[in-house]
């Protein structure tokens, strides 16, 4: 994991972006975005289910593109056009349907190693590098699971394949890491250990995109939080004035109450 050489250069830059989706682009899923995110910097994007928020990760890691308005600006590094296999090297992902993809069998270690051919399920009869080997197992150590690299995949605990997951997104040392519900289906012990990692990925100069529709997931290291809400979006700034229970409230269509514990926040329905 590397962090930025230079935490002011931006890696995404949106203005007046809008984006269809669905079979015949019939469905207006993000409307006017307009937002910068730099490289050292650490974010999350909160929103109700239908907000935009996959769109919007989407976009970020160059899978779907923007709607072409003479006046619209999208640019990731730096780029207007970019080869999503570069961006696959330089923005790691990880989202929930991935646990899902790589056979029970398969040894944990190969989950990772496999980040280096694109490739998911088995990956016997592939043959990696001596560098790759020690990529992997780097990452692996520093994320705290190194001795359950020769476990079998499926024998792990769910917290324990989501770490593997982080790690094969880290192999390549990518400049941004996006995690999609990153503690979707985790018990309270196994989501508080994934927690931990990312709270030390960010220490360590990780640049975070965190997506979630959970304030309570938002660990106190991630300040900035952008609110989106029918696919616009309706905040951007400091998590103590985004987070605000008036705002919260509206966006969730249900009267909320929040509160400030070491930097967490704490949500709570009237």
């Amino acid at each position: 994991m590397k962090a930025a050489e230079n935490p002011s250069k931006p890696f995404l830059e949106l203005r007046g972006v809008d984006v269809w989706r669905g079979d015949e682009g019939q469905v207006l899923a993000l409307r006017g975005i307009s937002l910068v995110l730099r490289e050292g910097e650490s974010v999350a994007v909160l929103g109700p289910n239908g907000s935009g928020k996959s769109t919007l990760l989407k976009l970020i890691t160059g899978e779907v593109r923007a709607a072409h308005h003479p006046d619209a600006l999208c640019r990731l590094f730096g780029e207007d056009l970019w080869n999503l296999e570069e961006l696959r090297h330089r923005i790691g992902v990880v989202m929930p349907e991935e646990v899902g993809r790589f056979h029970p069998h398969q040894a944990a270690m190969e989950t990772v190693l496999s980040s280096f051919r694109g490739a998911y399920g088995v990956v016997r009869g592939m043959r990696f590098r001596a560098s790759e080997k020690a990529a992997a197992k780097m990452v692996l150590e520093k994320l705290g699971i190194a001795s359950l690299a020769g476990r079998e995949y499926g024998a792990l605990s769910s917290g324990e394949k989501r770490r593997f997951l982080i790690a094969r997104a880290l192999v390549h040392c990518p400049d941004v890491l996006v995690l999609d519900e990153a503690s979707t289906a985790l018990d309270f012990a196994a989501a508080a250990t994934l927690m931990r990692s990312l709270r030390d990925l960010h220490s360590a100069g990780t640049t975070l995109v965190q997506v979630t529709h959970h304030p309570s997931e938002i660990p106190p290291e991630i300040d900035r939080v952008i609110l989106l809400s029918g696919g616009e979006m309706v905040a951007d700034g400091p998590k103590r004035r985004v987070l605000s229970a008036a705002a919260l409230s509206r966006v969730f269509g249900i009267s909320l109450d929040v509160s400030w514990h070491r930097g967490w926040c704490q949500v709570r329905a009237r």
